[in-house]
Order: C-alpha cells, then sequence, then structure tokens
C-alpha cells in the first residue's frame, strides 16, 4: 500500500460536475492519494493510517492529531504504476478493484477510527481533484 500526501490548504474532489468530498480546513489538511497492491490487507491500512495520522508534516512540526486536521482520502491505483519498459504504463502492481475499494475504505475508516474529520473521493469514478498545495509538501509514505 502507498499514501501519497499533500499538505493542502484546501481539496476536493469532483464527479459528474458534483463535489463529493472537500477539505477547506481554517488551517492545513491533508490530501491523501492511496494505491493499493496485491499483497496488502487490512493491517496495511490500519498502521498507515496510524503514520498518516501522526506524521509531523504540518506547521511548526505538527501532525494532523495534533491539530485536528482533516484529511481528504482518494483511491490512486496509478501509484502503482510501472515506467520501466516503453512509453506505456503497466498498472499491473496494482490490485483489481475488488480488492483495493475495501482497504481504501478501511484505510479511511482507521482514520475516522482515530479521531479524524475524513473525507473520501468516489472509487473507482473519473474523478477530478482539485487542491491547493501548502509548502508545497508532498511525501510517499510506504510499509
Amino acid at each position: 500500500m502507498r499514501v501519497l500526501v499533500q499538505r493542502v490548504s484546501s481539496a476536493a474532489v469532483v464527479v459528474d460536475d458534483e463535489v463529493v468530498g472537500a477539505i477547506r480546513p481554517a488551517g492545513q489538511g491533508l490530501l491523501a492519494f492511496v494505491g493499493v497492491t496485491h499483497s496488502d490487507g487490512p493491517d496495511q491500512a490500519r498502521r498507515l493510517a496510524e503514520k498518516l495520522w501522526t506524521l509531523r508534516i504540518l506547521d511548526d512540526e505538527k501532525s494532523a492529531s495534533d491539530v485536528a486536521a482533516p484529511i481528504l482520502v482518494v483511491s490512486q491505483f496509478t501509484l502503482y504504476a510501472n515506467t520501466a519498459k516503453g512509453r506505456r504504463p503497466s498498472w499491473n502492481a496494482a490490485a483489481p478493484g475488488a480488492t483495493a475499494e475495501p482497504l481504501v475504505a478501511a484505510f479511511a475508516d482507521a482514520l475516522r477510527a482515530l479521531g479524524a474529520q475524513v473525507e473520501t473521493g468516489t472509487f473507482g469514478a473519473h474523478m477530478q481533484v482539485e487542491l491547493t498545495n501548502d509548502g508545497p509538501v508532498t511525501v510517499l509514505l510506504e510499509l
């Protein structure tokens, strides 16, 4: 499982011209793009949620847990793109939707269980993600 995290001052996901998830924090929030591979399970989802919730990437080396920063979770199978050969990426390392969807949901649920305010995109939909990266700060999390 991979989570590409961006510190944001705002973020939203639009599907079919409708906002399905958005955060507009008073301070900073996090946008978490979540990719799942074949060997991932609920334990990886929980551990990465804990890591994200306590990661000190906000102002003054604070974590989302320190300031109750909201988090927007968006599924992103392209985090497992393989571009080693040719010009066309391979998605073989990305888990199929039937495997990935419940694990992305488990990740979001684990964040909620930790106390996070979580918004989400729509799994499998063509999404438009709008964000204002703050810093800019972008970090890749893996276990």
